[in-house]
């Protein structure tokens, strides 16, 4: 498995249909291709039964979309953070806006149950004060989401440039080792250079995987997203 490192990009493939079954392999592997030709970390996010099929076939970091605070067990329909990890997934998403946790208890246990099975995670907050109260928990990544712009095209990073700043210091702020992510209408270059040097380490995309244009958008990303690490880098 490649080592997640910043800057970083991870795509998302939701359910959707251009990106599950046999689809979520090939879209799997144009995200290595893109990975591999850049230099750069790229996650990819398939479906749950899509884990096992994409994690045999790709060198890349493969997440899950969610996990349940749950133990193996009697528990029909429910999934335990082992089940995913035994599939090939080296880490979770949790508390998307299309799947929030109903307690922040909840979360905190299914943290603590992915520690324990080893598995990363990342944590998906709506607003600057759960970031700060989510980083706390200890999640390895966090990901700044205004729900309202996610499907829409329209960028956190140019709609809410302020908003993510902020978001991003305070959440660096209470713990400075977490990987700082945003997302939400991130569809292009521009977007992801702009979120970088907004304070972002990277992004999340996702509808972004159903363009037959998937790869040239995704290779593109890659190049802004490095371009804007080396000018943070340099003190920009």
């Amino acid at each position: 498995m490649c080592e997640i490192t910043r800057p970083l990009i991870l795509v998302n493939f939701k359910v959707f249909p251009e990106a599950i079954g046999r689809r979520a392999v090939e879209k799997a592997r144009e995200a290595e291709e893109v990975s591999q030709e850049y230099g750069i970390c790229v996650i990819v996010a398939p479906s749950l039964v899509d884990i096992a099929p994409v994690a045999q076939e790709v060198s890349i970091p493969v997440f899950a979309q969610h996990v349940d605070p749950v133990e193996p067990g009697p528990r029909t329909g429910h999934i335990p953070p082992q089940l995913v990890k035994e599939a090939g997934a080296v880490g979770t998403m949790l508390n998307h806006a299309e799947k929030r946790m109903s307690f922040l208890e909840a979360l905190s246990d299914a943290l603590n149950l992915c520690r324990r099975v080893g598995l990363k995670t990342l944590v998906c907050c709506a607003k600057i004060w759960a970031c700060r109260l989510v980083v706390r928990l200890g999640p390895d990544m966090f990901a700044f989401e205004p729900p309202e712009l996610i499907g829409t095209g329209k960028s956190v990073s140019s709609e809410k440039p302020d908003t993510l700043r902020r978001a991003m210091t305070y959440a660096k702020n209470v713990k400075p080792d977490v990987f700082a992510l945003c997302g939400a209408g991130v569809s292009c270059g521009k977007d992801v250079y702009d979120a970088i040097m907004l304070g972002a380490e990277g992004v999340l995309v996702g509808s972004v995987v159903r363009r037959p244009d998937f790869k040239e958008i995704l290779a593109d990303m890659a190049k802004s997203a490095l371009a804007a690490w080396e000018r943070r880098a340099e003190g920009a």
